[in-house]
């Protein structure tokens, strides 16, 4: 589905980005994981459109999304949740969910995606008028989530949904990862809980000063010694 060859981004003159290549298919969830300052958030700005790469491909479905916009990448079929969430503080959580379904016109589609969000999240749907920014951390987690969704999306890139939240808070999103993984839903995960992200994984990806160190099945890269040693704390 999504696939990834020979990328190179330039901030200036830093090379951030340093000809890393991966891949998503269909019905995965695959983890992009290491430490700050690695490359990881850069890897969805540019797979999103928010960056422009120096070099390389990024291509949803044989389709190369370089040279598209943003919005127009929506409409292809990727969504982004953001690193911090930016959630929309003083709107209300329907309001927030709604501003995810910016590019359907058919009210009856918006209203279908509204359902299957509340679905997911039943806490969102008890709290629809609440406004957003009074929500917990887990909470406006959970609402940034669902606004990506509210498109239907071909896939879904996640940038550090843990960060900021309590032991317990954490336990509960990669519920929620785990849960919407199960339900057909293709994820692309940046966390640097890696311990937590290869438990709910298929495959992941190791990323060093913007390449490729190592890849492979999540349960395989967990056992590996130097990436327990590196980024499991064992």
């Amino acid at each position: 589905m999504l696939e990834i060859k020979d990328l190179n981004v330039h901030y200036g003159a830093i090379h951030a980005l340093k000809g890393i290549s991966l891949t998503v298919q269909d019905g995965e969830l695959v983890s992009l994981i290491g430490a700050n300052g690695a490359g990881k958030t850069t890897t969805l700005h540019t797979i999103s459109g928010l960056l422009t790469a120096t070099s390389g491909e990024v291509l949803l479905d044989g389709q190369n999304l370089q040279k598209a916009p943003p919005h127009t990448i929506i409409r292809m079929g990727l969504a982004h949740v953001p690193e911090g969430r930016h959630v929309f503080a003083s709107m209300t959580v329907e309001e927030n969910l709604r501003m995810g379904a910016y590019i359907i016109r058919d009210q009856r589609k918006i209203s279908a995606s509204l359902e299957r969000v509340y679905h997911h999240f039943p806490r969102l749907k008890e709290r629809r008028r609440q406004l957003a920014g009074t929500l917990s951390g887990g909470e406006q987690q959970m609402l940034a989530t669902g606004r990506a969704l509210m498109t239907a999306p071909k896939i879904v890139l996640m940038d550090e949904p843990s960060m900021g939240l309590s032991p317990i808070l954490v336990k509960e999103i990669f519920s929620i990862i785990q849960t919407l993984h199960e339900s057909g839903i293709t994820i692309l995960l940046v966390e640097q809980n890696a311990k937590m992200a290869l438990a709910v994984s298929d495959r992941a990806y190791v990323l060093e000063t913007g390449t490729i160190a190592m890849e492979g099945p999540a349960s395989a890269l967990a056992a590996d010694d130097r990436v327990r040693k590196a980024y499991l704390g064992a």
